[in-house]
């Protein structure tokens, strides 16, 4: 394990502990968000809130820890309202699309795998939550591809303002950029009207 993941392994061990002291006044499975009548508990978003630190490499403070609460609660909610869409279609991942994802996702990281492991576990996060949100992400992916892929399309004129911007880009992954940013555009319209049409309760 390097020296770099050594040290913030040791920061992020004492922040959420820290952090759990003077920032949270309520119960480590108290119902704090309903989601349609999904339970978000305060042990979730605390979760989540260490996960997020741990993967964005930042530190939780008692400046920060509102709006990274606030962040972690907003995704969690998403997470629900995209898992209800998700069963609804019936979507879903197998071990092989898990482990492509999960590879791609180390091969762009400062963890190695081991590392992060250790550190959830320091952290009192378990892996799973990990996979969980890996699996969430792949199933969003593939059912917003399933709904809108055939609506997209990329013309000559747009591949070509791309590949004059970057040389190094090839026609065909400048084609995928473009269909990759509408399926963004429509996955972010429909998680608005998911927003809009779900009954969220604050407790």
């Amino acid at each position: 394990m390097s020296k770099k993941i050594q040290i913030l392994l040791i920061v992020l061990f004492i922040s959420p502990l820290s952090f759990n002291t003077h920032a949270l006044n309520f119960s480590d499975h108290e119902i704090i968000v309903l989601v349609n009548d999904k339970i978000i508990t305060s042990y979730d978003i605390l979760q989540r809130m260490k996960m997020n630190a741990i993967l964005s490499r930042n530190d939780i403070t008692i400046e920060n820890n509102e709006q990274i609460r606030n962040l972690s609660v907003n995704e969690l909610i998403q997470e629900k309202l995209k898992n209800e869409k998700i069963s609804e279609f019936d979507v879903l991942v197998s071990n092989e699309e898990y482990l492509r994802q999960e590879n791609q996702f180390y091969k762009n990281s400062v963890y190695e795998q081991e590392d992060l492991i250790n550190i959830f576990e320091l952290n009192d996060i378990k892996y799973n939550e990990f996979k969980n949100f890996l699996i969430n992400q792949i199933s969003w992916q593939k059912l917003i591809s399933r709904m809108y892929y055939r609506m997209t399309s990329a013309s000559d004129i747009e591949i070509a303002e791309i590949v004059v911007n970057n040389p190094s880009i090839t026609e065909n992954e400048a084609r995928n950029i473009i269909i990759d940013r509408q399926l963004e555009l429509k996955s972010s319209k429909m998680i608005r009207d998911m927003l809009d049409e779900a009954t969220i309760e604050y407790k």
